[in-house]
């Protein structure tokens, strides 16, 4: 079997509401989607989510080979970029194209990859995460609420802004869950996509702790702080998640080491290979992992097989549009099926026939970092149940 070329096509995630985090929101809810399709000569073809960044760069280190030593593919992909470095978006390329391999591989097999990884249970804990800073109070009620009826009874909110408002809306979303479960305290997280310093970082998360338990804090400085993240998880209860816009583990080895991390993360686009190689580095020092993406299937095969595996991303309950997974949501968890491979479907010709496709470095985009993070005096939006703005 042989890899001889590939396809790439941009699909959608269609929310339904506005999506985003304290750095911008989509407002009419619909985000890009890019994904790979990996083609071989015997017909077999793998599906990767991720972008398609110097992708002619990066096939060039697989074309023509076995796609079943994905492993050794893995490598071989980063060495290819070794001089302009694979870190950023390129990393996203070589992670979609080792994800469709992996699925190629287990296609091959004859079975679904959490199998062919060596998991034991295809269900894999879940928690809640709506993406819903542009949201209002009764907007993020129904949303938690619809979390909730899939057994979800943990949940990630969106914030950084204003601790008044923030304390608020993780309340609404605690007695969401915990009316759902009859009383069982929720776990709750608060994500702040890199947005405060470290002082803010500590004084923010000390008041909330005033009166909520929070699990855990993400990305409470900017990723690559070492030093920031291991002074915030010293001064405040809640756990420090971060990790998944790092790139390779030689990004994870100076967090590791200053013991800047107590949950580590990785991001779905970044590829199989690359989770499962950050899985056991961070079992290494007694950590667990936590994927991080809106339709994170492929990790979730290989969360079955990691001894670590603590939860993860429940993002939109639905698929991409022109996608059918092989997966459903049920009693607080994603179950996956049986198909070969990683059980993704792809409708080529509904996905070509999109004809506008989101810009996803528009203004406003939670792509785009402020200008002013980490350089707020101010609260920057009020209490109003009402407010939709990023600040």
């Amino acid at each position: 079997m042989r890899i001889t070329g590939y396809r790439t096509m941009t699909t959608i995630q269609e929310w339904g509401r506005p999506v985003g985090d304290v750095n911008g929101v989509f407002a009419d809810g619909v985000v890009p989607v890019p994904l790979v399709m990996v083609d071989t000569d015997e017909g077999i073809t793998g599906v990767g989510l991720g972008p398609h960044v110097e992708i002619e760069t990066v096939f060039s280190a697989i074309e023509g080979e076995d796609p079943r030593g994905v492993t050794a593919l893995y490598d071989r992909m980063l060495r290819r970029t070794f001089k302009a470095g694979h870190a950023g978006a390129v990393f996203g390329t070589i992670g979609a194209l080792d994800t469709a391999l992996w699925d190629i591989k287990a296609q091959v097999a004859g079975e679904p990859l959490w199998r062919l990884l060596g998991g034991r249970d295809r269900e894999v804990p879940a928690y809640a995460s709506g993406l819903d800073i542009g949201l209002t109070d009764d907007e993020l009620v129904s949303a938690y609420q619809v979390y909730a009826q899939h057994g979800l009874r943990a949940a990630k909110i969106k914030g950084g802004l204003d601790i008044e408002r923030d304390r608020h809306r993780l309340t609404l979303v605690r007695d969401v869950l915990a009316k759902a479960g009859r009383g069982a305290r929720p776990s709750l997280m608060l994500d702040v996509n890199e947005a405060w310093t470290r002082k803010q970082a500590v004084r923010h998360v000390c008041e909330l702790e005033r009166t909520l338990d929070l699990t855990w804090i993400e990305e409470p400085v900017r990723r690559w702080d070492a030093e920031g993240l291991a002074v915030v998880g010293r001064g405040i209860r809640a756990s420090v998640a971060t990790g998944e816009n790092l790139t390779g583990l030689e990004q994870f080895r100076p967090l590791l080491a200053a013991g800047a991390v107590d949950i580590v993360q990785t991001a779905v686009v970044w590829g199989v290979s690359h989770f499962l190689r950050v899985s056991a580095l961070a079992h290494a020092h007694e950590l667990p992992v936590s994927p991080i993406g809106a339709t994170p299937v492929a990790l979730l095969h290989a969360a079955t097989s990691v001894p670590n595996h603590l939860a993860s991303e429940l993002q939109d309950l639905h698929p991409p549009f022109g996608l059918s997974l092989d997966l459903h949501v049920e009693d607080g968890a994603f179950v996956l099926g049986d198909s070969p491979g990683i059980g993704i479907t792809v409708d080529e010709q509904a996905i070509n026939a999109i004809t506008r496709l989101p810009d996803a470095r528009a203004a406003g985009s939670p792509n785009i970092r402020p200008e002013d993070a980490g350089r707020r005096l101010l609260a920057a939006t009020g209490g109003s149940s009402s407010t939709r703005s990023r600040g």
